[in-house]
């Protein structure tokens, strides 16, 4: 019998699931390097990276293709379509068994792909998972960073109710999920809110962890701006559950949303938007906006 020690047992570790990071692209030419840079410089290893360009007009494309020169990415185009049909795009060419959809205006921590693809792997019943976000400003200086002491669960009749979205550039989906919600609807152009209630209608369980993931760069050009854009997809968001019996008020809470912006930018538009809201749901919040609504004047510009 031999005595020679029995060699050590060198089991190689187990392969970390695939990521897909797949961005949509429209005008982002002035940030796209330091979000390109970002997402490479994640600390998870087994990512591909998706971006498209939907029809940009600012020189996006070109400097994405310039960019394939220092960081492997696949690179699509299309006609401008909307965010929805830009991912859906990349979606037909991802492999990962989760999926995220970062703005490329904004900053991802290096640690934003890892904390949450190990949720994922531990929560089998999660299809998405979001977290926190820190504001910052157009040149990068940061504004405010959400805090929480806990991780939040949602249900779907919680996200219908509160109008509740997992914002894109914090959540990371199961493909699996994305799969059964049949992807983004390509006619709703504002793709987060829709497709956070379209993986909770499925049954999965849509958790956020307290802890921040992104920089999120607000500007003059951010979608979230454009009160009416955003109102008009929100409301075809949840027009497939209008015989819940939470829709009402999950649509008074988007009406909510939109009058913030609409009593200084479009007075008519503000009180057609509050006759709307049926009498039973008329709340402190609608109030608060009545009384900006018949109180704000706009500023004048100083005559001399």
């Amino acid at each position: 019998m031999s005595t020679d020690p029995v060699p050590p047992q060198h089991v190689a570790p187990p392969t970390l699931p695939l990521v897909s990071i797949v961005a949509p692209c429209y005008n982002a030419g002035q940030y796209l390097e330091e979000a390109l840079h970002s997402i490479f410089a994640q600390d998870y290893p087994n990512i591909e990276v998706i971006i498209v360009d939907d029809g940009s007009t600012d020189g996006s494309l070109a400097l994405l293709r310039q960019l394939q020169q220092t960081h492997d990415f696949q690179l699509y185009s299309q006609a401008n379509q909307g965010v929805s049909a830009a991912l859906n795009h990349g979606l037909r060419h991802a492999k990962g068994v989760y999926v995220s959809t970062p703005d490329l205006d904004d900053v991802m921590l290096p640690h934003s792909v890892r904390i949450r693809a190990r949720y994922l792997d531990e929560n089998p019943t999660v299809g998405c998972v979001g977290a926190l976000i820190a504001y910052m400003d157009s040149d990068g200086h940061t504004i405010k960073e959400q805090r929480r002491d806990r991780v939040e669960v949602h249900t779907f009749d919680d996200i219908l109710r509160e109008a509740k979205v997992i914002g894109a550039p914090t959540a990371l989906y199961r493909m699996s999920a994305l799969k059964e919600a049949r992807f983004y609807d390509p006619l709703v152009r504002v793709q987060d809110f829709q497709i956070t209630l379209r993986i909770a209608h499925q049954g999965y369980a849509i958790h956020e962890l307290p802890i921040c993931v992104t920089r999120y760069r607000r500007h003059p050009h951010n979608l979230s701006r454009k009160y009416r854009l955003m109102l008009e997809a929100d409301l075809q968001a949840i027009e497939p559950y209008r015989d819940h019996p939470d829709y009402e008020a999950g649509r008074t809470v988007l009406v909510h949303k939109a009058l913030k912006y609409a009593v200084v930018e479009d007075k008519k538009d503000a009180w057609k938007l509050l006759r709307s809201i049926p009498l039973r749901y008329l709340n402190k919040t609608s109030f608060k906006r009545l009384k900006r609504l018949v109180l704000h004047r706009p500023k004048r510009e100083f005559q001399p």
